[in-house]
């Protein structure tokens, strides 16, 4: 489990310088292939004429309602159990951190409604290529249910992170599908460890592309619509504009919330002007996120940014994460 503070620091430093939850509906591993409806039955005296499936019945978000903003902030910590270096969520009693997530989280909610936010590092890098060469670790579905048990205890959203290495994001988030047809549950996508063939993850800063996000959208799109989900919350994190190429070609789709979260670690002055320098090449439909490293950032620039200068910031974010 690799420390985000000892494998991207430096190269951090260069690049800075400039309700209840329902349970799923069942259905197709794959939303994206039609299935054809059988021939109904003849009618005859004795036989009604089919009727069409009835329809899934709709969820909603863990504290209420199908869409996202601007009605809630959304606020929280990320990290993985027992690894310090990967945040502050996977310290300590779990409970005990999303009861301080919520605590914590009333001085950033900006006269919106607080939703809690547990971000799990659910696919870890790694600095070896494992059995298949991928370069990355899943987490066991034993690690996911219990966060999402906890989640659903405080009507928290869980957020899946994946640091992809060699893999594909949209195979990644396939592999979560069972925990993407719950409601409370979204994905948040981790380029900067998305490394080509050939390339080892934290000797080189990994890349994506617009395109490739809009695959993810596109999957998770269906995903939503088939099960009747409110809102699906679509993270991608970038702490420099080069991280993500053609960011445009990422597309509307229904259901989908695009949230742009800049993470670079430095002083204030430095994580605001790579915040301005990403959001020029957002498209308008994409909301902002911001974080901030409680170890990192007071290492890197003296002292952690204030909710007040955080929620200064044109356009101002709507997702706020710690680690």
């Amino acid at each position: 489990m690799p420390s985000r503070s000892l494998c991207s620091l430096a190269l951090v430093a260069v690049l800075l310088a400039g309700c209840a939850t329902v349970p799923p509906v069942s259905g197709p591993s794959d939303p994206g292939t039609p299935t054809l409806p059988s021939a109904p039955p003849q009618a005859s005296a004795t036989t009604a004429p089919a009727s069409d499936p009835p329809a899934q019945p709709a969820t909603e978000l863990p504290r209420g309602g199908r869409v996202l903003f601007p009605h809630y902030r959304l606020f929280g910590y990320s990290g993985y159990p027992g690894a310090k270096g990967q945040g502050r969520l996977g310290i300590g009693d779990l409970d005990a951190r999303v009861r301080e997530i919520e605590q914590r989280g009333q001085a950033w909610r900006g006269g919106r409604a607080l939703l809690p936010v547990m971000e799990l590092i659910a696919v870890t890098v790694q600095g070896s290529p494992g059995r298949d060469g991928k370069y990355r670790t899943r987490a066991p579905e034993s690690v996911i249910k219990r966060w999402h048990d906890v989640a659903a205890k405080h009507k928290a959203m869980l957020l899946l992170n994946i640091q992809p290495g060699r893999a594909d994001f949209l195979d990644e988030v396939k592999h979560l599908e069972k925990w993407l047809k719950y409601p409370d549950v979204g994905v948040a996508l981790d380029p900067e460890w998305a490394v080509g063939k050939g390339q080892v993850p934290g000797r080189v800063f990994g890349h994506t592309t617009g395109g490739k996000l809009n695959e993810v959208a596109a999957y998770l799109s269906q995903l939503t619509v088939a099960n009747n989900l409110p809102e699906k919350v679509m993270v991608f994190h970038q702490l420099h504009v080069t991280i993500v190429a053609k960011p445009k070609d990422l597309k509307r789709h229904p259901g989908v919330v695009y949230i742009n979260s800049v993470d670079g670690i430095g002083s204030p002055g430095a994580k605001v002007a790579t915040f301005r320098g990403v959001m020029r090449t957002r498209p308008s439909y994409v909301h902002a996120g911001f974080k901030l490293f409680y170890a990192e950032d007071v290492a890197a620039g003296k002292r952690l940014m204030t909710a007040k200068e955080v929620l200064r910031l044109t356009p101002q974010p709507e997702y706020i994460l710690f680690e």
